[in-house]
């Protein structure tokens, strides 16, 4: 059994409430040390100023295959993941042609097994071909193992068409994500609508247009008892409500994009 040892680097693992510089020991497949005084194994790594952590996982990912491999393949794309740490992704639907069947799941899953690189979990559409109108096969699509359902970065707008969607995630136990905007708000805004937009001469999206479809979603979802993820926010109000929903008991989660984190507008 092959041992490898990586020496004085930062060990985060939220999951188990450790972050502290120290040297971790991995027997075969395993971890089996941290905070080990061991210093001989087949592989040693100096760590200094690096980050030991378990692998990322992104709940997001447009692997672009089938219809833009011109763009990515599902095998470059895990390829990437594993480059960049991440060693679990979720593919999202917006595929040419989306991921709305079992056929198109399937698919994602057999290329993924022969890239063999990082875990592929799928996410299936909401609705038939992410136009809004009519509800995917939910039921058999949960069947093929996808871990969820969304349109993508479309924003699912028809608020009947996600009270039943989240009435389907009650049932199967598949959370809703959904992109908090309202269409008629946002549509042709590249950024936030504010003072930079208006010097830069470019069209706004207002905050106004997360907030409405973040409180619409957070309702339907404590109605119905559904599971939603709220993808990219990025208002503090919707933040707000997000957190005294979760206060209350609605099983509503958010993400933001990396973007955010070095942008403002």
């Amino acid at each position: 059994m092959s041992r490898i040892l990586i020496q004085n680097g930062r060990v985060i693992d939220p999951s188990e409430g450790v972050d502290r510089v120290t040297n971790l020991l991995i027997e075969g497949d395993r971890i089996a040390s941290i905070d080990t005084s061991q210093m001989c194994a087949d592989t040693v790594f100096d760590a200094t100023g690096k980050i030991v952590a378990p692998g990322l996982i992104d709940i997001g990912v447009q692997l672009r295959e089938p219809g833009f491999e011109e763009d990515e393949t599902i095998a470059t794309g895990t390829a990437a993941a594993i480059a960049g740490g991440f060693t679990t992704i979720a593919c999202l639907p917006n595929s040419n042609p989306p991921i709305d069947t079992q056929a198109s799941v399937e698919f994602v899953q057999l290329q993924a097994a022969r890239a063999s690189r990082c875990r592929v979990e799928v996410l299936a559409c909401v609705s038939k071909n992410r136009e809004g109108a009519e509800l995917a096969e939910l039921g058999a699509l949960s069947q093929e193992g996808v871990v969820g359902f969304t349109d993508a970065m479309k924003p699912i707008a028809n608020p009947e068409l996600m009270r039943r969607a989240l009435q389907y995630s009650q049932m199967f136990g598949r959370p809703i994500l959904n992109r908090p905007e309202v269409p008629e708000l946002t549509r042709g805004g590249v950024m936030h609508d504010g003072l930079q937009s208006t010097l830069l001469g470019l069209a706004g999206m207002p905050t106004e247009a997360e907030d409405l479809m973040t409180g619409r979603d957070i309702r339907l979802a404590e109605a119905t008892k559904g599971q939603v993820h709220l993808l990219g926010i990025s208002a503090i109000d919707s933040v707000e409500q997000i957190r005294r929903a979760k206060a209350r008991g609605v099983n509503v989660t958010a993400s933001m994009f990396a973007a955010n984190f070095a942008a403002d507008a």
